[in-house]
């Protein structure tokens, strides 16, 4: 029984060094068998077992050292990379962290709390944004806007929309496992996206539902000029204008 908790522990302790292991590699990699010893205060025999099992899942990939960067004669000293699947499986722990996190909040707090806290995660892009989209011209704005989310790493792309307005278009989403649980979220960003752009946009798909790529409708700016000189009318006015544009489609 002793001896089956020890296994247990030991299998704990191996895996939870194995994380340690690939998240050095992650953060600092290409980096050798040495360094992460080094960092880590094992011997090589212990870094190159954690290294094998991290190969054979395919978390991670070696590369030989060019030779300017090796001194003296010898094998090149390997150095140790991430791979797409290994970030990846990072990727998938940060939204379990996230999740989890945000259920305690709208359980404890209330969903409004989430909300607010969607909010707050976008205000950094709406507050970095903003003046600069006053000295853009309104007709560039989504391309900016598509720029500084592709920084981000949403790889974004604008484009005109065929039936007027134009669109904007989201091919990765790094949040899109916890927003299929938080529509809070996607919700946020649209609305950011509206006050960064200064005219109405809608949401028509997002990867977080299934789509293949959040695609988001922005409204002409013509149009919305057109609604608020329309708006600023007085009263009478503006009962008079609707009347005539009735007249006029009979």
């Amino acid at each position: 029984m002793a001896s089956d908790r020890m296994r247990h522990t030991d299998t704990s302790a191996e895996r939870s060094t194995r994380a340690r292991v690939a998240r050095l590699i992650l953060e600092h990699g290409p980096i050798t068998t040495a360094a992460l010893g080094e960092r880590l205060g094992l011997t090589p025999a212990a870094v190159r077992r954690h290294l094998d099992a991290l190969l054979a899942e395919g978390m991670i990939e070696p590369r030989a050292v060019r030779p300017r960067a090796q001194r003296g004669r010898g094998r090149p000293a390997k150095q140790f990379v991430i791979t797409d699947a290994g970030r990846s499986a990072f990727e998938h722990a940060y939204d379990d962290l996230a999740g989890s996190a945000l259920r305690f909040l709208a359980e404890r707090v209330g969903e409004e709390a989430v909300a607010e806290f969607a909010r707050s995660q976008v205000a950094g892009l709406v507050e970095r944004l903003t003046p600069i989209m006053s000295r853009v011209p309104a007709d560039q704005r989504v391309r900016v806007l598509a720029e500084a989310l592709s920084a981000d790493g949403y790889v974004a792309s604008a484009s005109k929309a065929r039936l007027g307005g134009e669109q904007l278009c989201q091919h990765h989403c790094p949040v899109a496992h916890v927003a299929a649980a938080f529509p809070q979220l996607c919700e946020a960003e649209t609305e950011a996206f509206a006050r960064i752009l200064g005219t109405p946009v809608q949401r028509l798909a997002t990867i977080a539902h299934g789509d293949g790529v959040c695609t988001t409708h922005v409204s002409p700016r013509e149009l919305v000029e057109v609604r608020e000189r329309t708006q600023s009318r007085p009263p009478g006015e503006r009962a008079r204008a609707a009347s005539e544009r009735n007249k006029t489609s009979e």
